[in-house]
């Protein structure tokens, strides 16, 4: 059983490993942990484990290219584990607690990605997720190719013709493809977007302490994320705890470099000053 402190302890570790340090599903295992304490993750571990087996047995006979990795993640964890993005139920927030995800087999892009990161990787192949705005993405290569894959959509194979039309109808007619969006991200930045899901929806329905308590997770594993630390002080200056918000927006100040929106956020914490008695 894994509980609440054990888990936040863990991710406080994460929070000072070099990326390349941080085992990615392991790090949102114990997110999920976050909401649904007093688990047994040894299962969950070993669910991960059955799968990276379950894919390397299978492309054991196969010749070793890039679509035949590809077949043997999307033969795994969708035709035989059933993995799937939750187009039904897409904003329940089960479907970016990667423990629910695994039960019940439904969940985000992101989650989703996750698993099929986590896999790839034990298996020893070159696998990364991408920056694509909306729609979280990966990438597999091997032998000189490389293939863009949805997890969401059970591993569908990305054309530039599909790229294109996903990105018009995630951010706009208007949007078009960039070189940027097919940049890789690391292991930190995966996990923020899995927890941007969670904040969004708490912000969304107006529960601004549940999303405060979100960003404190995320601080924990991204603590030199300056972005997090200026939300935060934001947020806690609407609710009202000026002194919280004060120090949040100097955390900022200090690891912000030449962030443009210094300035602003310096008269914002002396506004915030003149407020305390």
């Amino acid at each position: 059983m894994t509980s609440r402190p054990e888990a936040r302890e863990f991710l406080r570790q994460v929070g000072q490993q070099a990326d390349t340090q941080i085992k990615l599903a392991e790090a949102a295992l114990m997110l999920a942990v976050l909401d649904r304490p007093n688990g047994d993750l040894g299962s969950y571990h070993g669910h991960l484990s059955r799968l990276a087996e379950d894919v390397a047995a299978r492309h054991a006979s196969a010749d070793d290219t890039v679509g035949t990795r590809v077949a043997a993640l999307c033969d795994t964890l969708v035709s035989r584990y059933g993995y799937q993005g939750d187009t039904q139920t897409y904003e329940d927030l089960q479907n970016a607690n990667l423990m629910s995800v695994i039960d019940r087999r439904r969940g985000l892009p992101v989650a989703l990605g996750i698993l099929f990161l986590h896999v790839a990787r034990v298996c020893g192949w070159d696998m990364v997720g991408l920056n694509f705005p909306g729609h979280f993405l990966v990438r597999l290569e091997a032998a000189g190719e490389r293939m863009i894959i949805d997890p969401f959509r059970r591993g569908l194979e990305c054309s530039a013709v599909d790229l294109r039309d996903l990105l018009k109808a995630t951010a706009g007619a208007d949007a078009e493809l960039e070189p940027d969006h097919y940049a890789p991200v690391d292991n930190r930045s995966i996990l923020l977007r899995l927890q941007n899901n969670i904040k969004f929806r708490h912000m969304r329905n107006g529960q601004v302490a549940r999303a405060l308590e979100t960003l404190d997770d995320m601080l924990l594993f991204a603590p030199q994320e300056p972005a997090l630390w200026r939300e935060t002080g934001s947020l806690r200056a609407h609710v009202g705890n000026v002194p919280a918000a004060i120090t949040a927006l100097e955390t900022f100040m200090a690891i912000a470099g030449n962030d443009p929106s210094l300035h602003q956020t310096a008269l914002i914490i002396q506004q915030l000053r003149n407020r305390t008695p």
